[in-house]
C-alpha cells in the first residue's frame, strides 16, 4: 500500500454559479455504449463504469453543509452485473443531525427494436431506511436493469457533519473507465488531504477562485478548487488473508485539522496525543467508568481475590469472573454505551462496558492494567501521524505482570487468558497510559494449530481400521469449541467432522477438553475406511491426506499490490503411520518433496518412509509469521501450490499375486 500525504491547503467553496463547466450531462446514452459486449481490459468483468464524476463543497446558505454531488453511468456486461442496478447510500446520523439524500434522477436505458428506450425511476420509489442509531440507508431499484443495459444515476447528498468532508473512492469491485472528483472548501477549513492505495492520478489539479464563500452574504472568503481524477481504473478485487479494504482501495480521504474563523478566532479540530489523552481520561463514558467501575466491582474482586498473592492467578480469576458475568451483546465500541454499573447489573454490554469493567477490575486488584484503543482488522488501520479518535472502534486490556505483557478481550467466553480475537489483530493500538499514551504493536504469541495423527493398519479384507486423533490448539482450539455448540450433542459435532473425511466410518470418539480453555481440544476415534477407487481385484487407490485442510490454492491472483495478512501464525501437521498386511504392496512411494519461504516465513514438507510393510508420512505446513509484504505473494503461491498438490496424491496398493 502506498499512501501520499499532500500539504495542508486552506480551501474554499464556490458560489451557485461555479460548477457548470464540468461533469457529464445526463441521458447523453450513445449507441457505441449500449452495443458494448465486454471491457477488453478486463473481459471477466460483470459490469463497467463508463464515466463517474463527484463534487463536494459547503453550502452556502445552508447552515455550513457539506453538499456532495454525484453521476455515475455503468454499463452492465453479464447477468450477474444486474445488481449493480440497486443502490444503497449509507447515511450518518448523531442524536440531533442526519444526513440526507435529495434529487435523485436514474434511467436505464436498453437497445429495443433497432432503438434505444429510457426507462425512468419513479421518485416514490426511493425511500430511507433505519440501520441503527447512528446510521440511515437511501435505497432504490433501477427499472428495466438486465444484461446490456447502460445505468444512469445522479443524486445530491447533503451532511451537517463539516468534520467529515466527503471522502471519494476511485476503485470498485468492477472496473472503471473514467473517475473524477473535485473538492470546494472554505478557505478558513483546513484540511489534510491523503492519496490511499498503488494507483496514481490521472488528474491532480487546483485553481484560486477569490470571494466565492459568502455565508450570510456578508462575509467573504477566498477558494480553492481541487480536480482529481483517474483513468482505467482496475477493479479492486479481495483475496483471502487481507485486512480492511479500506486500507489499500484507491481513495481520496480528508482531514479536517483547524478553523480559522472570521474573527480571528483557530479551532484546532487535530490535537495532539496529549489533549487526547486527558479526554479521554475525563471522558464520562471512558476514564470515568473506569474509576466508577471500581466501585462496583469491588466486592465481587474482593471475594475472588482473598488472601491470593499471585498476581497472575488473580488477574486469571477476574477475567474469567468478567467473561463469565458478561453477555456480549456483539456491539463494537471502546466507549461505554450505557454505563458499567447499568452494564453491570443488567449482565449485558457492548465492548466498551465489558473491557472497561474488566479493566477496572483488575485496577481495584492491585493490577497494573491500562486500556488499549484500536481499530480491528474490517474496520482499517489508524493514523499514527496525528490523533483521530474516529478511527478507533475498540477497546482491550493491557495487562503488565512483571516483564510480561497480557492483552485481554472479555468479550467472548471461548478465548483464554492472553488470547485476543483475531479481529483486534491489526497493527497498532493506543495504550491509554496513566501519564501519558504510547503506541504498542498487538500481536499474539498463539497459531493456528492443527495436529493430525492417524495410525492405521490395512487388514487381508482391504479395509483399513485404526484410530484418528485430531488436536486443536490456540486459535484452531476457539473455532472448534465455537463449533461444537453448534449441535445439540457431541456426538453430532463429531459425526459432520467425520462426513467430511473420505470414506471414513467411525466406531467410536473420545471428546477431550472441549470447555477446559486452558487445555487443548483433542478428539480421538476409532474409525474404518474403505478405500475408494479400486483399478482392479483388490487393488486400489488410497489417498494419505485424509482431512482436507485447503479446498484450493487461496492465492488466485497472478499478482498481488497490498500484503498478505494471515493474523496469526500457521501450523497444520499431519502425521500417518500405515502398517499393512504382507500380501500387499504400495507400488510407488512419492519422493520427499516441500518449499521453504524466504526469511523465515515458513515452510512445507511431504515426506513418506516405507519398510518393513510400514508407511509413514509427515505431511507439515508452517507459516512462521502472520505478515507477508506483497513483494513476497509469488513465494507463497508457489507454497501453496505444493500443499494443495500434495492433498490430491495417491497411492497405489496391490494385491501380491
Amino acid at each position: 500500500m502506498r499512501t501520499h500525504l499532500f500539504l495542508l491547503f486552506f480551501f474554499s467553496i464556490h458560489t451557485a454559479g461555479i460548477g457548470q463547466d464540468h461533469g457529464f450531462p445526463f441521458g447523453q446514452v450513445t449507441y457505441r455504449e449500449l452495443e458494448l459486449k465486454k471491457y477488453d481490459q478486463d473481459t471477466a468483468a460483470v459490469a463497467l463504469i463508463l464515466d463517474e464524476f463527484g463534487e463536494a463543497f459547503v453550502d452556502n446558505y445552508n447552515n455550513h453543509n457539506i453538499i456532495f454531488e454525484y453521476h455515475a453511468k455503468i454499463k452492465i456486461l453479464k447477468k450477474a452485473g444486474t445488481s449493480y442496478g440497486d443502490f444503497e447510500i449509507p447515511l450518518s446520523k448523531s442524536e440531533r443531525y442526519s444526513e440526507k439524500v435529495v434529487d435523485v434522477k436514474a434511467s436505464s436505458f436498453n437497445f429495443e427494436n433497432g432503438s434505444m428506450r429510457e426507462t425512468k425511476l419513479d421518485p416514490k420509489k426511493v425511500f430511507t431506511q433505519n440501520v441503527h442509531k447512528y446510521m440511515d440507508v437511501t435505497k432504490f431499484a433501477v427499472p428495466n436493469v438486465r444484461e446490456g443495459t447502460v445505468v444512469e444515476v445522479s443524486y445530491k447528498l447533503e451532511s451537517p457533519f463539516i468534520s467529515n468532508f466527503r471522502p471519494w473512492e476511485f476503485q470498485a469491485d468492477i472496473p472503471k473507465m473514467n473517475s473524477e472528483y473535485w473538492a470546494l472548501i472554505p478557505a478558513h477549513y483546513n484540511y489534510t488531504i491523503s492519496l490511499k492505495g498503488n494507483l496514481k492520478l490521472s488528474k491532480d489539479e487546483s485553481t484560486l477562485i477569490k470571494n466565492c464563500f459568502t455565508p450570510g452574504g456578508q462575509v467573504f472568503a477566498d477558494c480553492s478548487r481541487m480536480k482529481f481524477g483517474m483513468k482505467n481504473i482496475p477493479a479492486f478485487i479481495e483475496e483471502d488473508f487481507m485486512t480492511a479494504r479500506s486500507n489499500f482501495l484507491a481513495a481520496i480521504n480528508f482531514e479536517l485539522m483547524e478553523i480559522n474563523r472570521f474573527d480571528g478566532r483557530k479551532d484546532k479540530i487535530t490535537k495532539e496525543w496529549k489533549d487526547v489523552d486527558e479526554e479521554m481520561r475525563e471522558s464520562t463514558r471512558f476514564g470515568v467508568q473506569i474509576k466508577r467501575g471500581k466501585d462496583i466491582v469491588d466486592t465481587k474482586v474482593e471475594q475472588l481475590v482473598a488472601g491470593e498473592t499471585d498476581p497472575l492467578i488473580k488477574a486469571q480469576r477476574i477475567y474469567d469472573f468478567i467473561k463469565g458475568w458478561y453477555v456480549w451483546n456483539d456491539t463494537y465500541g471502546m466507549f461505554s454505551e450505557s454505563g458499567i454499573k447499568k452494564a453491570f447489573d443488567s449482565k449485558t454490554g457492548n465492548v466498551g462496558d465489558i473491557n472497561l469493567s474488566l479493566i477496572a477490575a483488575l485496577k481495584f486488584a492491585g493490577l497494573e492494567a491500562e486500556p488499549m484503543v484500536l481499530s480491528t482488522r474490517r474496520n482499517g488501520l489508524v493514523t499514527e501521524v496525528y490523533p483521530v479518535i474516529s478511527e478507533f472502534n475498540y477497546v482491550i486490556a493491557k495487562l503488565n505482570i512483571g516483564d510480561k505483557v497480557y492483552l485481554l478481550d472479555a468479550t467472548d467466553r471461548y478465548y483464554p487468558f492472553g488470547l485476543v480475537p483475531v479481529r483486534c489483530l491489526n497493527g497498532k493500538g493506543r495504550v491509554m497510559g496513566t501519564d501519558a499514551s504510547y503506541w504498542y504493536p498487538i500481536k499474539s504469541s498463539h497459531r493456528e494449530k492443527t495436529v493430525s495423527v492417524y495410525n492405521l493398519k490395512l487388514n487381508d479384507d482391504g479395509a483399513i481400521r485404526g484410530t484418528i486423533q485430531f488436536t486443536f490448539s490456540g486459535y484452531d482450539a476457539v473455532t472448534q469449541r465455537k463449533q461444537i455448540t453448534k449441535f445439540r450433542n457431541q456426538q453430532e459435532y463429531v459425526d459432520d467432522l467425520v462426513n467430511k473425511l473420505s470414506g471414513v466410518s467411525l466406531k467410536k470418539f473420545e471428546l477431550d477438553n472441549p470447555e477446559d480453555l486452558k487445555k487443548s481440544v483433542v478428539l480421538k476415534m476409532e474409525v474404518e475406511i474403505e478405500p475408494d477407487n479400486r483399478i482392479a481385484d483388490q487393488n486400489f487407490l488410497f489417498n494419505p491426506v485424509i482431512k482436507k485442510a485447503w479446498e484450493g490454492n487461496p492465492f488466485k491472483s497472478a499478482e498481488r499490490l497490498y500484503p498478505v495478512d494471515f493474523g496469526v501464525p500457521v501450523e497444520q501437521v499431519t502425521i500417518l503411520n500405515l502398517e499393512y498386511s504382507p500380501q500387499f504392496e504400495i507400488e510407488e512411494i512419492p519422493s520427499k518433496s516441500g518449499m521453504t519461504l524466504p526469511q523465515g516465513g515458513g515452510q512445507f514438507v511431504l515426506d513418506f518412509q516405507n519398510a518393513s510393510n510400514k508407511l509413514s508420512m509427515n505431511n507439515s505446513l508452517f507459516i512462521s509469521r502472520s505478515v507477508f509484504a506483497s513483494q513476497e505473494y509469488q513465494h507463497l503461491k508457489d507454497l501453496f501450490n505444493h500443499v494443495v498438490a500434495a492433498q490430491q496424491t495417491e497411492l497405489v496398493i496391490k494385491k501380491k499375486k
